[in-house]
């Protein structure tokens, strides 16, 4: 793996605005591992990111896509009315509700063409031959698993590792099939339960993710058999996010709960609980499409500083994360991790 001889920590690719050059940039240089996030930007956007972050570090980082969900003929009118509603507060119209495949295919090309130390999916599964293709280029290929059959999938295609997520993960899950019948939209898998089950059946290294945000957690996942650890939420307060003020505001409170809802993107995810998600607990499955719904509605309610109609995404332990530099950070949990380490081995 390109993290052998680095500190074994990875900072999660979060889409829309969350990972920024400066972020990843700043974690990579401290001796992890920055990301990028590619979905949800356009083509010339994700290139300039790119160049924004080599000219910032010349050490490795990853850039992650969201690999095209299937596409469901869903009526969203009734749900189209309902995000009218909230979105008439702020002064703007709901989005459109056509599916698109967020420029993967083009993306793809791009990051081969770039040669990207680490390519990651999350939402299923890349072709074989694209996998091969990255492999030429002389990138790595991570694949994002949420249960040990999905881990056999990846490991067919040729990944080189799997990011395994446990249910207390923030953000959008990375089941390939989302079941509407299901509230995660597959099986709810704590991460130790996770890789426990992953090591059982793939022979691939595997970054743990979900819920971690202390030194202390880094070392847990890491004595459970992961070859690394990738957080998320601790990174969001970092000074180089781009994180909403709102957002910052509220996981500082600390005091909303968190729950997984389709509400915001059609698609389960988990973030702080809010009137919006509270109100509409039934929205349809339905990713790409209320993803481009809610959009107008979520970024008028960020701009107007209104917690209770944006996506709050954050995983179970929000009210951990400390606000300080993203190299300090990496520091802090390099330590905390040597820490825990050193006193359970006392204890054996």
């Amino acid at each position: 793996m390109i993290l052998s001889g680095r500190f074994p920590l990875v900072a999660a690719p979060m889409a829309g605005g969350l990972s920024t050059p400066e972020l990843a940039a700043a974690v990579s240089e401290a001796g992890a591992l920055g990301y990028l996030a590619g979905a949800l930007t356009g083509e010339e956007a994700l290139a300039e990111q790119i160049a924004r972050t080599r000219s910032l570090t010349a050490e490795p980082f990853g850039v992650n896509l969201f690999v095209p969900s299937e596409r469901r003929d869903v009526d969203l009118e009734d749900y189209r009315g309902r995000v009218a509603e909230t979105a008439g507060r702020y002064g703007v119209e709901p989005g459109s509700s056509d599916w698109d495949d967020d420029s993967y295919p083009a993306k793809v090309e791009l990051l081969i063409a770039q040669r990207i130390p680490v390519v990651s999916f999350t939402f299923g599964l890349p072709e074989a031959a694209t996998v091969e293709r990255l492999h030429a280029a002389g990138s790595e290929v991570v694949i994002t698993v949420t249960t040990a059959d999905e881990a056999r999938q990846a490991a067919r295609v040729g990944a080189d590792a799997v990011c395994v997520q446990g249910m207390e993960a923030g953000g959008h899950r990375g089941v390939f099939h989302d079941d509407p019948g299901q509230i995660g939209g597959g099986p709810l898998l704590g991460l130790l339960p996770a890789i426990r089950s992953v090591r059982e059946a793939v022979d691939l290294p595997i970054i743990a993710a979900g819920g971690l945000v202390h030194g202390a957690d880094v070392a847990a996942v890491l004595t459970a058999g992961a070859s690394a650890a990738q957080l998320g939420t601790a990174f969001l307060v970092c000074d180089e996010a781009g994180t909403q003020q709102v957002q910052r505001a509220e996981m500082a409170d600390g005091q909303r709960q968190t729950d997984i809802t389709r509400a915001y993107s059609g698609r389960p995810a988990r973030g702080l609980v809010n009137r919006f998600m509270l109100d509409n607990q039934d929205a349809p499955a339905a990713y790409p499409q209320v993803n481009n719904l809610t959009k107008p509605m979520r970024a008028a309610a960020g701009k107007a500083g209104d917690a209770e109609a944006v996506s709050l995404w954050a995983g179970q332990s929000y009210a951990s994360a400390r606000p300080m530099p993203a190299a300090d950070l990496v520091d802090l949990l390099r330590r905390e991790a040597a820490d825990a380490l050193r006193a359970v081995a006392g204890r054996l």
